[in-house]
């Protein structure tokens, strides 16, 4: 069968994309910005892109056009696969016929830490032998893709709350019908496409009603809008976790430091195991616990799963150190929503290094872009010693008028150029700098490294 796929340079199209490929499938596709690392990636795979949404790309005669959700009513493309009567289906649609059909699905939803937990799971099953199948929406540094078919039974996905296409507004993961589910937590977010909270929730009880009744759900007990969502209705065994000890739950998590490098696992009274390991944060610490819990419910036995825990190499775009520069630590997160930004920034400064914390931000998200978080957004930056905020053309609301809590502590620019020299200018030894953004940022992990290493460079006055 021949897929073209619309929106291919997407994360999750993109995985689409390996996952038809490893199927045995021929595979095209198009995006508006073509550019590695996605393009290589594709191009590796043996996977022709097109630039742009032309009409003629109907002379390419299909059996399938799979659209991602970026396309919309209007696109060239669209009207003109709409006017032929050819056929059409979805990315989430297209997966759950043609992969996710006969396995024991395991879903992570959640507004933070999907990608997190769901590269956790599947290291787990991994590392107990299962070669699962997995689709999520970053790339683990133990497998270094974001998508595999796997031979095993079990096939991990990032479960994402997001409309499916234009043609079907309901939210991703309705389609995938797992056996086990994570519900990590849930705020208001894509205030392009939810208006309250209330409605994501309802999609979530959707994603409810799609689960077995022995299957299992895995549950953050703290989190309140998820209590409301198991009031409306739930058929599935429930097991819930926390990491606070004064919350009721089935699973604890505690740590023997700020930093929650050192975590033990506890059932009740029960000590699991305790284990040491590489990531840091608090929110990460969570991410595990409930990773852990799900790939139990899949049959992975506690001490595999602990070693696992302890030999995860992490996930790219999450608190990545991208470099360091005369001790001058930079770091890419995915970070965009204030929830995640002061998470993010919390977990860096429970590190305990002695030097600052500069938080280097980007709303670029289209919740962002609408301004729907601007009023939370100067708080969730307080754990930083200085903040600097690049706002693009896109963004329209006043920025600066956001930042007026933090005083001088916060700078805002809009050239990445300026941007760059005032950070470079900023940063001393010791100083760990996190920028957060969903894109690429224009480069500024690469122009600031540049910048450093210049300022560095023997002979400099």
């Amino acid at each position: 069968m021949h897929l073209h796929i619309l929106g291919i340079c997407g994360t999750f199209m993109g995985g689409i994309a390996a996952l038809a490929r490893a199927s045995g499938h021929k595979v095209t596709g198009c995006d508006r910005n073509v550019y590695p690392p996605m393009s290589t990636q594709l191009a590796a795979l043996g996977i022709d892109l097109i630039e742009g949404y032309d009409a003629d790309q109907l002379a390419l005669e299909p059996d399938v056009f799979v659209i991602g959700n970026v396309l919309s009513r209007g696109n060239p493309l669209v009207e003109a696969i709409l006017d032929s009567g050819r056929p059409y289906e979805s990315g989430p649609g297209w997966l759950a016929r043609n992969v996710l059909v006969d396995r024991w699905v395991l879903a992570v939803a959640g507004t933070h830490g999907k990608t997190t937990t769901s590269s956790l799971l599947t290291w787990i099953l991994e590392h107990a032998g299962f070669d699962p199948g997995f689709l999520v929406g970053g790339v683990p540094v133990d497998f270094q893709v974001s998508a595999r078919f796997g031979s095993g039974r079990h096939f991990v996905v990032e479960a994402d709350e997001y409309d499916t296409a234009f043609f079907d507004k309901r939210a991703k993961f309705v389609h995938y019908r797992p056996r086990t589910a994570i519900l990590n937590n849930l705020e208001h977010d894509h205030a392009d496409i939810y208006s309250d909270v209330g409605a994501i929730q309802r999609q979530f009880h959707l994603l409810l009603r799609t689960m077995p009744g022995k299957g299992r759900l895995v549950v953050n007990a703290r989190d309140r809008h998820l209590a409301e969502v198991l009031e409306m209705g739930c058929w599935t065994p429930v097991e819930r976790f926390s990491l606070d000890p004064a919350v009721e739950a089935d699973w604890q998590l505690v740590s023997g430091d700020a930093g929650y490098r050192h975590i033990e696992i506890r059932q009740g009274a029960r000590s699991v195991g305790a284990i040491d390991w590489r990531m840091f944060g608090r929110h990460n610490a969570e991410n595990a616990l409930a990773a852990f819990v799900a790939a139990r419910h899949a049959g992975v036995e506690e001490p595999v799963a602990l070693d696992a825990l302890a030999r995860f190499g992490g996930v790219r775009r999450r608190l990545e150190l991208r470099g360091n520069v005369d001790g001058i630590l930079v770091y890419d997160d995915f970070a965009h929503h204030p929830t995640a930004i002061s998470n993010t920034l919390d977990g860096v400064r429970r590190r305990q290094v002695n030097g600052r914390v500069i938080a280097v931000l980007e709303p670029r998200s289209n919740t962002m872009k609408l301004g729907a978080h601007k009023a939370a957004l100067a708080d969730s930056l307080r754990a930083a010693d200085r903040v600097f905020i690049y706002q693009s053309p896109e963004v329209r609301w006043d920025v600066a008028e956001a930042m007026q809590p933090l005083g001088a502590t916060a700078v805002v620019q809009t050239d990445l150029e300026r941007l760059t020299a005032a950070l470079a200018a900023e940063a001393r030894p010791g100083d760990q700098l996190v920028l957060m953004s969903n894109g690429s940022f224009g480069g500024l992990h690469e122009r600031l490294l540049a910048a450093l290493r210049a300022r560095a460079a023997p002979g400099r006055r």
